[in-house]
């Protein structure tokens, strides 16, 4: 395991370290989201290249959720998810506001459930009129 001290000059690139950190599974996935705009540096857009700082702070999109995480330490290899863990430390308000969305997501699921399945046609022209009559 290679990790760097807040001593050693930081020269790991932010794709790497998110792919590092378990965040997305393939550098070509977290390099992906990078350039789409998903992962905020500092509060900023960035680039793939961008070389991560021990104290940074990250917002990422991973799935549904919103992530802001704080930086510990660096690493350039794929670790565990356990030493993976260690490598950074998510914020108080981004715990809060992840619960926050997945029970809003939970409840919606109460009042829109999915059906076992798809419509046939008849049960199509029966949801068309009952939307048409609202």
């Amino acid at each position: 395991m290679k990790t760097q001290s807040s001593q050693d000059s930081p020269t790991v690139r932010l794709d790497k370290w998110l792919w590092a950190c378990r965040f997305y599974k393939t550098r070509t996935l977290a390099k992906n989201m990078i350039d789409g705009g998903k992962v905020h540096y500092n509060g900023q857009r960035c680039k793939a290249s961008k070389l991560v700082e021990i104290g940074a702070t990250i917002k990422l999109a991973q799935g549904y959720d919103e992530k802001t995480v704080r930086v510990k330490a660096l690493a350039e290899k794929r670790l565990s998810a356990p030493l993976a863990q260690a490598l950074y430390e998510e914020t108080s308000d981004s715990l809060a506001l992840r619960q926050e969305r997945a029970e809003l997501r939970k409840t919606n699921s109460l009042f829109a459930p999915h059906p076992d399945t798809k419509p046939d046609k008849k049960m199509r022209r029966q949801l068309l009129l009952i939307k048409s009559q609202q």
